[in-house]
């Protein structure tokens, strides 16, 4: 895409390709918050972003993270053959996110612009989350090199395990699971006479967490998590845990959240924002599941939601109430 479009307004062999990239289901939610239908690029490092999450992009300055617009910009043929090198979000996010500490969470595409920019600096300025071998310390003085050297060690890293990406095919993701931590009862003390719970909740490869509440039993989170939904998924695996600052963590409790029935139900009856308010699907309290009572999947202002009434497993006591909402890819 050195030369200009033809004429005759026909796409180039590489906006061709760059489409195509871009029409990946991992490419169809921005790589860093998860907001639908991204519409620019972080050409060196590989992702597809947000306009929201571009913003914080463009402030790190092009050495770290040079950013395009998928349709305003012309792109440069090198350019998209490293685009497509990397091979999309899920991609590049096993190497960028591969180690995600405790505490941290990703941003939802509803973030705040500190909530947002604090987690995209760590991940690509400062690279706290990529596995240490990969991590490139440099002064100010070579900062210009700073990513083309992290890059060119990632792509490194990327063919090496080509082979082993073909033989397992990318991960296909078929929407978005916005997962509301509303708030813990009667949680069990793990301190002295209280604890520091947090939630983690875990779907395939992805981890999700929520932050530490100090000193109560009866912690009111109100905190959004979002999860992508892989095309072969299972149930989400929900654990409660003691934040200890000198030792390892306590287990306060666990369950798992069966979210077939809302994703059945949503790929149903589709567009919800065609629907009124009404139920469409549910979720039986049995006595092999953690349900307190039946969970309802209701259509709810265009917006397929889901309240789960959670009593804690392998605990002696505690219970957990979330909201789960689904976000179609092709919202």
């Amino acid at each position: 895409m050195n030369s200009h479009p033809s004429s005759l307004g026909r796409p180039s062999s590489g906006e061709r390709r760059l489409k195509d990239l871009l029409s990946q289901r991992d490419n169809r939610v921005c790589a860093d918050c998860g907001a639908p239908d991204p519409k620019w690029a972080s050409a060196n490092i590989g992702v597809f972003i947000c306009l929201k999450c571009c913003g914080v992009h463009r402030s790190l300055g092009t050495h770290i993270s040079k950013v395009l617009s998928v349709t305003l910009d012309e792109w440069s043929d090198d350019e998209i053959d490293a685009m497509i090198e990397v091979g999309g979000n899920a991609s590049a996010n096993s190497i960028y996110e591969a180690y995600i500490p405790e505490g941290v969470s990703k941003p939802g595409p509803d973030a705040g612009h500190e909530e947002r920019s604090r987690f995209i600096r760590s991940k690509y300025e400062l690279q706290e989350f990529l596995k240490p071998s990969l991590r490139i310390l440099s002064g100010a003085s070579k900062k210009n090199s700073l990513q083309a050297s992290l890059s060119r060690k990632i792509m490194d890293s990327f063919r090496t395990s080509a082979s082993a990406q073909k033989s397992e095919g990318m991960v296909e993701f078929i929407g978005m699971l916005k997962i509301i931590v509303l708030k813990g009862t009667n949680l069990a003390v793990r301190d002295m006479l209280s604890s520091d719970p947090y939630v983690v909740l875990t779907l395939g490869q992805q981890k999700a967490q929520t932050t530490v509440i100090k000193s109560n039993l009866n912690p009111i989170w109100n905190e959004e998590l979002m999860l992508s939904v892989p095309q072969d998924y299972g149930s989400i695996k929900l654990q409660v845990y003691d934040h200890d600052t000198f030792s390892a963590d306590d287990i306060m409790g666990e369950a798992e959240i069966d979210i077939q029935p809302m994703i059945t139900s949503a790929t149903a009856f589709g567009d919800a924002g065609m629907f009124g308010n009404m139920q469409i699907g549910k979720w039986l309290k049995s006595h092999d599941n953690a349900l307190q009572e039946d969970s309802i999947v209701n259509i709810v202002d265009g917006k397929v939601k889901q309240a789960v009434s959670l009593k804690l497993q392998n605990v002696e006591s505690g219970e957990l109430e979330l909201e789960l909402e689904w976000i179609s890819l092709d919202q």
